[in-house]
């Protein structure tokens, strides 16, 4: 395929692209370069012929529609997102401008593409909205998300993605732009930016400073390792049913004091010279409107289109704090960047 990706730099947008040129896809970065992106998640590709670059923001048109018209795609795949919860409370403004405003703008730009294509090329054409499992809420101590859960987002970041996967299926319904959506658990691994839970307990642990757990560390997340979740978003984007949603997660569900320890942990055995690591851990103020818990069921793309995660969550972890030691070129710089290192999300 010749294909779209917006947000390719960021953390799971990389891994997307990166394992889009592995098999073989063209693919077309678009990337606005805000603050929690950066070019270096695809040294590895950028000199690759299958790959090109475009520095523009998905809220200009005009922009859209000339990537749309240079380089003709058969599909795209849109990441663009303000994407962290905290700064949604702080700033909500830019959360509404790029996910609401900027799917819009997007929409509106493949939609007059696709009309421009003949009946062939336009039964072939798909616009993958990723999304999040935030969207649905929080749960209880049981149950699962699936793709009929009801929303009841309730972040200004989750409202937002909300409303941009209610943007997509309504351009599916009147329009009949063909699309599909995907929502997912939690994401970890390499290249994740030092403002999320992980890099942020390893890069506290490295510096010996102290590790921030919210509330009593009790909320529970389901996580998925970066690189499975792009290869089910390629699966989705080649295979999947028109107008459908598959959600993706790997049934590892940690309560967040829980993933602290286990990082610590991993940490103690490779960097020994802090250990124990955990005597770090400081409980701190709570986010405002913390959901509990979530927890994603992926039967429908397991039995539909045979994605599985290919690996354990233990497996992964490690493999992830390996990465952060044997990378400090790459984070060093970031520590530097808007917000990194200072505790948001307080909504004062």
């Amino acid at each position: 395929m010749k294909m779209i990706v917006t947000g390719g730099c960021g953390f799971i947008g990389s891994a997307v692209v990166r394992q889009a040129i592995e098999q073989g896809h063209e693919v077309v970065n678009i990337d606005s370069l805000t603050y929690a992106a950066n070019p270096a998640n695809l040294a590895s590709v950028a000199d690759k012929a299958e790959y090109h670059f475009v520095e523009a923001d998905i809220r200009d048109r005009q922009a859209m529609d000339t990537v749309f018209a240079d380089y003709r795609p058969d599909g795209i795949m849109h990441l663009a997102a303000e994407s962290h919860v905290d700064r949604s409370i702080d700033g909500p403004s830019a959360f509404i401008e790029t996910n609401v405003i900027g799917t819009y703008t997007l929409l509106e730009a493949a939609r007059t593409y696709w009309n421009s294509l003949d009946t062939l090329h336009q039964a072939a054409f798909r616009f993958h909205h990723v999304s999040t499992d935030e969207v649905f809420g929080s749960l209880g101590l049981e149950g699962a998300f699936t793709e009929k859960t009801p929303y009841d987002p309730r972040s200004p970041y989750s409202s937002s993605k909300a409303a941009s996967d209610h943007l997509v299926r309504a351009w599916y319904s009147t329009y009949g732009l063909p699309m599909v959506l995907t929502n997912c658990s939690n994401n970890y691994g390499p290249f994740q930016f030092p403002e999320k839970l992980i890099p942020v307990v390893i890069l506290s642990a490295l510096y010996q400073r102290p590790i921030p757990v919210y509330g009593r560390g009790e909320n529970v997340r389901d996580w998925i390792h970066v690189e499975d979740h792009a290869r089910g978003l390629l699966m989705v984007l080649q295979q999947g049913h028109v107008g459908e949603t598959y959600n993706l997660g790997a049934s590892a569900e940690k309560q967040n004091i829980e993933m602290v320890h286990a990082i610590c942990s991993v940490l103690d055995k490779r960097h020994p010279e802090g250990a124990p690591h955990d005597k770090l851990i400081n409980y701190v103020e709570d986010r405002p409107g913390h959901d509990f818990r979530y927890a994603i069921d992926s039967s429908k793309i397991h039995s539909q289109l045979g994605w599985a995660p290919s690996r354990s969550f233990e497996e992964g972890l490690e493999q992830t704090v390996d990465w952060y030691l044997a990378n400090e070129d790459w984070w060093r710089p970031l520590l530097e960047r808007s917000g990194v290192n200072k505790r948001l999300g307080l909504g004062q």
